[in-house]
C-alpha cells in the first residue's frame, strides 16, 4: 500500500465517526407497531395546562392456538386537525404507529423495581376501520 493511500485510510477512519453532525451523539430508539386501538385516543392535561393524547395499541403474534399480545402505551403531542383526527379514530381501529421509543424504571406502591416502555408517536396511519352494523348490510 503506499504512504499517500495509508495516510487517506487513517484519516477517513478518525473522522468517519461523526464527520455529518456537529451535535453531540444521543441514544434514540425507534419503534414501528400495527396493531388495533385498545379504546379511543384521550386527551389529558399536564402540569403546564399543555394537553397530551394518550391511547393504547394491542399487537397480537403467533399461531392462533397460541397467540400473544402485546400492549404499547402511546403518547401524542399532536395538536389541531391531527388531534381532532386522532380523537376520531374509534376502539379496534388498525393503526400503524411509528415513534420514539424509551424504557423508565421506577418504584411500585409494594416496593417492587418495574419497567415501562414510552412511546412517543411521531406519526400515524390508520389501516383499517372497524366495521359498524351499519356497514354489514
Amino acid at each position: 500500500m503506499s504512504s499517500f493511500l495509508a495516510r487517506r485510510a487513517t484519516a477517513a477512519g478518525a473522522s468517519a465517526t461523526r464527520s455529518f453532525s456537529t451535535s453531540a451523539p444521543r441514544s434514540l430508539a425507534r419503534i414501528s407497531i400495527i396493531g388495533n386501538l385498545a379504546d379511543t385516543p384521550e386527551l389529558q392535561p399536564t402540569s403546564s395546562g399543555r394537553e397530551i393524547l394518550k391511547y393504547a395499541v394491542a399487537s397480537n403474534s403467533g399461531p392462533k392456538d397460541n397467540r400473544q399480545t402485546s400492549w404499547f402505551r402511546v403518547t401524542s403531542f399532536a395538536e389541531g386537525p391531527r388531534r381532532d383526527f386522532l380523537l376520531s379514530l374509534p376502539k379496534g381501529a388498525m393503526v400503524f404507529v411509528e415513534g420514539d421509543a424509551s424504557i423508565n424504571t421506577y418504584q411500585d406502591a409494594n416496593g417492587q423495581t418495574r419497567s415501562s416502555l414510552n412511546v412517543v408517536q411521531r406519526n400515524i396511519e390508520v389501516l383499517k376501520r372497524p366495521q359498524t352494523a351499519g356497514q354489514n348490510e
